[in-house]
């Protein structure tokens, strides 16, 4: 039997189960979802040595595959990490439960009352990279909303996403919901991602988490509808008008803070006027900081800079690497963000009020912020518990996707014997 036939079994065997659990967690009460949630987050407090030393395997295995630094850091737990997703599991328990909500209701003069009501989607898949994390944001946020969800993390997470999941169907349980709830691809196979991709009727939407040939061959070969989560290409401008202190405070944290997140600045444009002002000091900051800096023009003279190539403007790093170019005022950097970025995060460094208004009605990225560090790009951070990944298209989610954006609607219609004339 060929790999491709083993993982569409294998598919069909999860995907099967999803629906009939996707089911019965449409009608789960509130109280059994945030106790499953509050569950797993008490087991993965429990379970910390054991998660651990899976981390430690995966690590293993990772470094034998030759990843980087920055993709080390993306896969590695410790016990504030784990502290850190118990928190963010009990913090998705603890949000209103969106199933059912209204969005909006209205009367017609035929005599009947409609209401829009959110609705879980039904069966998600998430295919993720490196961070283990996602096992447990991807569980809560679906369970959350109502929905069931097949995992497939990266093959170098294997036995973390496992130990991680493992914890996720004890909390289902211990509230007496269905443990296929929450299912996990348990190999390494790409035939599984290839199979997910194909499986209409079975899995109802594809997020896909990672890189841009993750993106790319999800986008391309999936046969289901896709909420993109692209590369975050994220670019951040100080304007003439930045408070320098604020620059320099903002710039360092959003390119060093964490090099392999998503939320990590790729890209430094300046306003000619800044620099003219104030100097190479925002350059010099990250030189110091060990960041390699490569620049264009002007700023290729700075000692320690790297020459900067074209490639090398539109490219997510991940690393400590920084693309740096001047632009001419706020037009100048909305241009370069519109040709360069990936509609991810950007920020804007200054205190004048019709520059960044400007500057956000000349970008249509998901986020975009104002002295602000782009490394806030994150659900937790926007107060949805968890993510389960930033939505760089422009349909249904975008931004951070939380439980609210994992729901559908439908329209409930009361009618009294109401006939239509």
């Amino acid at each position: 039997m060929t790999d491709m036939v083993q993982a569409r079994q294998l598919i069909e065997a999860l995907g099967t189960a999803a629906r009939a659990a996707a089911i019965e967690l449409a009608q789960a009460p509130s109280d059994a979802k945030e106790a499953a949630l509050m569950a797993a987050a008490q087991a993965v407090i429990d379970r910390t040595p054991a998660i651990l030393d899976a981390n430690a395997r995966d690590l293993d295995f990772a470094r034998q595959k030759g990843l980087s630094e920055a993709m080390l850091d993306r896969l590695a737990l410790d016990p504030a990490r784990l502290q850190a997703i118990a928190r963010g599991l009990r913090e998705v328990a603890g949000q209103p439960d969106p199933v059912g909500q209204v969005i909006a209701e209205w009367d017609r003069p035929s005599g009947l009352h409609i209401r829009r009501v959110r609705t879980p989607i039904g069966v998600i898949g998430v295919i993720y990279e490196s961070r283990p994390n996602v096992t447990a944001d991807a569980g809560a946020l679906a369970l959350k909303s109502g929905n069931a969800v097949i995992l497939r993390g990266g093959s170098e997470s294997l036995h973390s996403s496992a130990a991680i999941h493992a914890c996720m169907v004890e909390g289902l349980r211990a509230a007496g919901l269905p443990e296929t709830a929450i299912q996990m691809v348990p190999n390494r196979d790409r035939a599984a991602v290839t199979a997910m991709l194909g499986a209409q009727g079975l899995i109802d939407v594809i997020i896909p988490r990672g890189g841009k040939g993750l993106v790319g061959l999800v986008q391309s070969e999936a046969r289901v509808p896709v909420f993109a989560h692209l590369e975050g290409i994220c670019h951040v401008y100080a304007d003439g008008d930045a408070d320098p202190d604020k620059a320099r405070r903002v710039i360092l944290n959003a390119k060093t803070r964490r090099t392999g997140v998503c939320g990590a600045a790729e890209c430094l444009l300046i306003d000619r006027a800044f620099f003219h002002r104030h100097g190479d000091i925002l350059i010099r900051d990250l030189l110091d900081a060990g960041v390699e800096v490569r620049a264009e023009g002007e700023l290729a003279q700075i000692p320690g800079s790297v020459p900067a190539t074209p490639e090398d403007f539109g490219h997510e790093f991940l690393d400590m690497i920084i693309a740096a170019r001047l632009v001419d005022g706020v037009d100048g950097a909305i241009a370069h963000i519109r040709r360069h970025g990936s509609q991810h995060t950007e920020s804007i460094l200054t205190e004048d009020d019709g520059v960044a208004a400007r500057f956000f009605a000349g970008l249509d990225s998901a986020i975009l912020m104002r002295n602000a560090s782009t490394q806030f790009a994150d659900g937790g951070e926007f107060g949805m518990g968890a993510e389960i990944g930033i939505a760089t298209g422009k349909m249904h989610a975008r931004g951070p996707v939380g439980a609210e954006q994992l729901t559908s609607f439908k329209y409930l219609v009361t009618g009294d014997g109401t006939i239509r004339p």
